[in-house]
């Protein structure tokens, strides 16, 4: 079992990684109902937070369903980020997570996300005090460095455990490598490895395929894995490693009436949420994923992310049922 403060997990837990526009309600729900152990929302700008920006208000919906679920925040000014705290838990979510990894230029350049790297006694200053502002558990997601020159995660993590972070992520890039290259799992286990560490570690980036996880708990001796870009459009990723874990087989492909369904929901349950437009405008990246591999399929995609209104999505999905009902997926 693997414990983020007083919250029981079961060994090798996965968790749904923050995903800017993509790890929403409708999605985080999806993700659940597959396997995810813990999710967690978009992260939330706390400069956003304490305007009351409509759009960072909104990331703090979450639902009974998705427990255990940790609301993500990210900024590099202290006041800002206790004022966050106190917003923050009057959603009262399970975990509170602090984005210390976001590559993103427009984040980085205002010394937030990753741009901290830069300057770990002020990770460390912030994590310490936001520690003190709340008795919800706090836990940090992080790269290895600002660069490959400049990698401390070893230091970094002890120095954020002994200030009394609950848990860590890395992400096994260095900022300067944005998302390029592969991602270096070894650095991550020196950090488990590490005797005077008794939190929990995570590795984040590739764990793209249920081998991999395996790899992360077996060969890296992790505590657990972060899952991001595999789940986009696969929610069924989560239930596709732990069936591997399980049995040491591949679960079977996922059937066209399954994908359609989940599709037919996503954007359900996404227009619920925030209504008509913005529903059917920030569902579009899943259905490459959901859809990937069914030959002759442009014009169908197609329809599915230029269609502005709902009913005319919900007519592609019925004749993708349809016209490719014989198809077999293969993986």
């Amino acid at each position: 079992m693997v414990k983020i403060d007083n919250i029981e997990l079961p060994d090798f837990p996965l968790l749904l990684a923050p995903m800017e526009d993509v790890s929403d309600p409708p999605f985080r729900a999806l993700c659940k109902e597959q396997g995810a152990d813990v999710v967690y929302t978009e992260f939330v700008s706390s400069e956003g937070l304490i305007r009351n920006a409509a759009k960072s208000v909104m990331k703090l919906d979450i639902y009974e369903k998705e427990r255990p679920v940790g609301i993500q925040i990210f900024g590099a000014n202290l006041e800002s980020m206790l004022q966050t705290i106190d917003i923050v838990e009057k959603s009262k979510p399970d975990i509170i997570d602090i984005n210390f990894g976001c590559p993103v230029k427009k984040v980085v350049s205002k010394g937030a996300g990753a741009g901290i790297l830069k300057d770990v006694c002020l990770m460390e200053q912030l994590t310490a005090e936001m520690v003190k502002r709340t008795n919800i558990p706090i836990t940090v997601k992080t790269r290895l460095g600002w660069d490959h020159d400049s990698i401390r995660i070893v230091e970094v993590a002890e120095r954020l455990q002994d200030v009394g972070c609950k848990a860590i992520s890395i992400h096994g890039r260095t900022r300067a490598q944005m998302y390029k290259g592969s991602a270096d799992w070894k650095p991550i286990a020196e950090v488990k490895n590490n005797p005077r560490m008794h939190i929990p570690v995570f590795g984040n980036g590739d764990v793209d395929t249920p081998e991999r996880a395996m790899e992360m708990r077996d060969v890296y001796g992790l505590d657990g894995a972060m899952i991001g870009r595999a789940s986009i459009g696969n929610p069924w990723f989560f239930k596709q490693v732990k069936h591997f874990f399980k049995t040491g087989e591949h679960l079977a492909p996922i059937s066209l009436e399954e994908r359609v369904e989940a599709a037919r929901r996503h954007l359900q349950m996404a227009i619920d949420w925030k209504g008509e437009t913005l529903g059917v405008f920030e569902t579009r990246r899943h259905y490459t994923n959901y859809f990937r591999g069914i030959p002759h399929f442009k014009d169908y995609r197609t329809k599915m992310v230029t269609s502005d209104q709902s009913a005319d999505v919900f007519a592609a999905f019925d004749e993708v049922l349809e016209h490719f009902s014989d198809y077999q997926f293969t993986e």
